[in-house]
């Protein structure tokens, strides 16, 4: 007879919205938190009778399409009844081997928070290669000491409720755990490509921020000497900058960091990412050349004179 393992003095957050596909695995891979919190938005799918089967603890967010979104709305407003927070996307899973290091991490007094790498699957495959390994993300902090940044996008619409690319920013000392957690999402093409063209709304106006030079009051910032994710956004306002950036996403992905050892599953994700980018410069287009729509005039008059009109059958018979 096996025993079963002690809980974690952790509270877990995920948030949610029609993932009865995810919920089940991720579920069952954060069991062994002291508690699981699932903040859902009113889904209408078995999302909220999967969570009760598992025990979780359900509460409900009403986006006010404003700040805060939802994980810094649940940072506010949960009363969590453990000092550390791990935050868990649905399509998401903490390995034993990460609980074992989480439990031991948690009882340094030196530190407030750690990031965690993550393992992407795409088609079956563990894209190893074209800059996706690694990929760290704060998500294991003292609720009290960290809050997601705002990036100043939450105007934008068709982004959802949720940060999106948001990184958390803790007051004291980061550590970096070894063990990965996966990212798994068991749903189809449809909803990755849904997905991202939600995403490519928040990254254009990022690009727009960047571009137009607006503070970073709040935020990581951009730094080439500072944590992994600093340096990313160091680089990403270069990369902003710079021409034919769909072409050279894939080159950079699928060449210049091997995404072609990944086989098929990279050569895809390496095609999907540079049409991503792609929708990312159109719609920064639209947002800065059109005000964030697609038509900025009605057709005027002399527009019009020269459409043809089509009678139908009714009018005809009126004449």
């Amino acid at each position: 007879m096996t025993s079963t393992p002690k809980t974690i003095p952790v509270s877990v957050l995920i948030p949610a919205k029609n993932e009865e596909q995810n919920l089940p695995a991720c579920l069952e891979s954060v069991a062994r938190a002291d508690e699981v919190f699932v903040v859902d938005s009113q889904s209408s799918d078995r999302s909220i009778e999967i969570c009760e089967e598992y025990g979780a603890n359900v509460v409900q967010f009403h986006f006010n399409g404003r700040w805060p979104k939802k994980k810094n709305w649940s940072l506010d407003n949960l009363a969590f009844r453990n000092e550390w927070v791990l935050i868990v996307d649905c399509d998401e899973r903490i390995t034993p081997e990460l609980w074992d290091e989480i439990e031991t991490a948690i009882q340094n007094p030196e530190y407030a928070g750690y990031f965690l790498n993550r393992r992407v699957f795409f088609l079956g495959k563990w894209i190893r290669h074209g800059g996706k390994y690694p990929d760290w993300n704060m998500r294991l902090f003292q609720h009290q000491k960290g809050r997601y940044e705002n990036l100043n996008t939450e105007e934008i619409k068709n982004t959802g409720d949720n940060e999106v690319h948001e990184h958390v920013v803790v007051e004291g000392k980061v550590g970096y755990l070894k063990n990965d957690m996966l990212h798994e999402d068991f749903r189809d093409l449809f909803h990755w490509l849904e997905r991202h063209n939600r995403y490519s709304n928040w990254e254009a106006k990022v690009y727009y921020n960047l571009l137009t030079g607006q503070g970073e009051g709040g935020t990581i910032g951009a730094n080439l000497f500072g944590d992994a994710v600093q340096r990313k956004r160091f680089l990403k306002k270069i990369w902003v900058r710079l021409p034919f950036k769909p072409l050279l996403r894939f080159i950079l992905f699928y060449f210049l960091r091997l995404g072609f050892l990944d086989g098929k599953a990279g050569y895809i994700y390496g095609r999907l990412l540079s049409q991503y980018e792609y929708q990312i410069g159109v719609k920064l287009y639209e947002l800065s050349q059109c005000g964030g729509q697609l038509n900025v005039a009605q057709p005027t008059p002399s527009d019009t004179e020269s459409v043809p009109t089509i009678e139908t059958s009714g009018q005809r018979a009126k004449a």
